[in-house]
């Protein structure tokens, strides 16, 4: 093993550990608070968290061990049935991504009809179609012997076939497949969120012309107050913005670069090197990692929820150790024997 692959071992490590300890920390928020579990995008919430969690603790690590041994890991059945679960987990998830959107699109766009818009049977609905779409896709995938050990990628996943019969049926399976996962959810992303974008910076200004009337009709008010209220509008206006970046972004930095390997991998003329197909999956897993702090961990409500945990976990111990504490005395008394 040379040491660009085992600083690639060491970052599957690390994703694997951030990965399950975010997600395992996001279900346990969602099993914890009623209030959590309760509201509409709770539902796409535990069903992303579901599919991060199985794909870290089934994939990766036969990832990592095709890595280390640079081998397949395992027999054909293993691997068929861990490619199997990669492209529906995969799959789910992107769409699961799209779905949180659209979410909040209808809760930012339709506020006061957003209870009788996104209902948890509509949300059901819409989770019936990504696991309709994941395992449509996946079964085709499997029923046609098209996944297995990728040496390029040294996982099992998606593989292309040996007969040149079966290869221009993958080649246009592999196309369609990224269309109605990727590109359909990118689609979904950037037109929802940008709605609601548009319409963040709608709100924006109209609290920045009556904040501007306020501060001209307190003339006497003091210039430091005026500057805290100016930058206040101008971090209000960004927040709204890089909240979006990051939703987009992530979703293109992690899934983009393994798509366009995918495709291009699919030109035998242009050449791949290895270590790169390792990192571009390695940049799709990490969306696992990625998504419990994007979508759950850093908001207010999440937060909240971790502090109560652990504020509940520390008056337990503190109640544990007291009760100790007044047991000792008693039995170093000289007539406890």
């Amino acid at each position: 093993m040379d040491r660009a692959e085992a600083v690639l071992c060491a970052l599957v490590v690390l994703i694997i550990a951030v990965s399950l300890l975010s997600n395992v920390l996001v279900l346990i928020c969602f099993l914890y608070s009623a209030e959590i579990r309760g509201q509409v995008p709770g539902l796409f919430t535990l069903n992303l968290t579901l599919c991060n969690l199985l794909l870290t603790v089934s994939n990766m690590p036969i990832t990592l061990v095709g890595l280390v041994s640079r081998a397949q890991p395992g027999g054909d059945g293993l691997c068929r049935a861990a490619g199997f679960l990669e492209t529906f987990l995969s799959t789910n998830s992107m769409l699961s991504m799209a779905a949180l959107s659209t979410d909040r699109w209808v809760a930012v766009v339709f506020p006061l009809r957003y209870h009788s818009r996104m209902r948890r049977r509509d949300a059901a609905l819409v989770l019936g179609y990504t696991w309709v779409h994941s395992v449509c896709f996946s079964a085709v995938a499997a029923g046609l012997s098209w996944v297995g050990y990728h040496r390029l990628y040294a996982s099992c996943t998606l593989s292309e076939p040996g007969a040149a019969g079966s290869r221009t049926q993958f080649v246009v399976f592999t196309v369609f497949f990224h269309s109605f996962t990727f590109l359909l959810s990118f689609v979904v992303l950037c037109v929802t969120y940008l709605k609601v974008l548009k319409v963040a910076r709608f709100h924006c200004k109209r609290i920045d012309v009556i904040t501007m009337q306020t501060l001209v009709l307190l003339v006497d008010i003091h210039p430091s107050v005026r500057q805290r209220c100016l930058e206040e509008q101008k971090r209000r206006r960004q927040r709204a913005s890089r909240k979006i970046s990051t939703f987009i972004g992530t979703f293109m930095l992690c899934f983009a670069p393994y798509v366009i390997t995918r495709i291009v991998e699919l030109f035998p003329a242009v050449p791949i090197n290895p270590h790169w197909g390792i990192i571009s999956k390695c940049l799709a897993y990490s969306k696992a990692a990625c998504d419990p702090f994007v979508y759950s961990l850093l908001r207010h409500q999440y937060r909240k929820t971790c502090s109560d945990i652990v504020n509940r976990l520390l008056k337990r111990s503190s109640v544990n150790a007291s009760g100790l504490g007044r047991e000792t005395p008693a039995d170093c008394t000289p007539g406890a024997e």
